[in-house]
């Protein structure tokens, strides 16, 4: 897994572009401490905001990773994290457990700019 610190002259896929809005909008919609969206490998998207209940934890990236898997989806192309400036294990897991070839990993400040790119 190697990380990269994208700098202001990277351009954006616009499907990268459309996650990485989906994660930051699901955030600000809910004043969730994150926001995040994945791609499926058909192109279809999951955006979800983290979960904090007195009963239940969840990070955004689990609950769209969730959202996948109960649609039956086959693997993952990439991922929008928006509020956190690391990805943790346990994402990273979620991630890897779902899988998909080449994954790329966005992880955005609140405002939705790009802080690193990782490639798992």
């Amino acid at each position: 897994m190697t990380g990269h610190h994208p700098d202001d002259r990277e351009v954006l896929d616009p499907e990268d572009r459309k996650i990485i809005t989906l994660a930051r909008a699901a955030r600000a919609r809910t004043n969730a401490a994150q926001g995040a969206c994945v791609r499926d490998t058909d192109g279809r998207t999951y955006a979800a905001t983290s979960v904090a209940l007195p009963s239940l934890q969840l990070s955004a990236v689990q609950v769209a990773v969730a959202m996948a898997v109960s649609s039956g989806v086959a693997g993952l192309e990439a991922v929008a994290l928006n509020g956190a400036w690391a990805l943790a294990e346990t994402d990273r897991a979620a991630i890897a457990d779902l899988g998909g070839e080449q994954i790329v990993v966005w992880l955005t400040d609140p405002a939705g700019a790009v802080v690193e790119r990782i490639q798992m």
